[in-house]
C-alpha cells in the first residue's frame, strides 16, 4: 500500500517517533512524504521514503495530485491545530481530497495508530479492489 506522511513543524518529532515505533509495519509499504518530513523520518528509521518537495514549495500539491490519481491508500497528517504557521500545509486541502477519493486520513496520533494497525491486520486491503 502507498502511505502518505505529512507533519506540521511542531509535530515532526512526533512523526519521527511514530515511525520508529511502527517501523516494522511501515517497512512493508511504500511511503511518500513532503520533503523535510521525509528526510527527518529517514534519518531516524532508515525507512525508504519517496520525498516530494517541501510542503510550502509544492510538496503538498504533489501529494494531492497522487491522491487525486487514486495512488495513495492512506494519509497520516500530524497537524498542529493550535498553532498552524502560514508556510505550513493547509490540512483542509488534503482532507477534502481524501474525502472525495475515499482515502483514510489520520490527523492525530490516536487515528494514526489505528490506521497503521489496520494496515498490519489487512483491514485496508479493500483499497486494492477500489483502485
Amino acid at each position: 500500500m502507498n502511505i502518505g506522511l505529512i507533519a506540521h513543524d511542531s509535530k515532526k518529532t512526533l512523526m519521527q517517533n511514530f515511525c520508529i515505533a511502527y517501523r516494522n509495519i511501515l517497512n512493508k509499504h511504500s511511503l511518500y512524504a513532503t520533503g523535510t518530513t521525509g528526510r527527518l523520518i529517514e534519518e531516524v528509521t532508515n525507512l525508504s521514503i519517496h520525498k516530494y518537495l517541501a510542503g510550502p514549495l509544492g510538496g503538498k500539491q504533489q501529494l494531492g495530485a497522487q491522491i487525486a490519481q487514486n495512488d495513495i491508500d492512506a494519509i497520516i497528517f500530524l497537524r498542529d491545530p493550535m498553532e498552524p504557521k502560514p508556510h505550513e500545509p493547509n490540512v483542509n486541502d488534503i482532507v477534502r481530497l481524501c474525502d472525495v477519493y475515499n482515502i483514510p486520513i489520520a490527523t492525530n496520533l490516536a487515528t494514526a495508530e489505528l490506521i497503521v494497525l489496520a494496515l498490519d491486520r489487512g483491514d485496508l486491503d479493500w483499497r486494492e479492489i477500489y483502485k
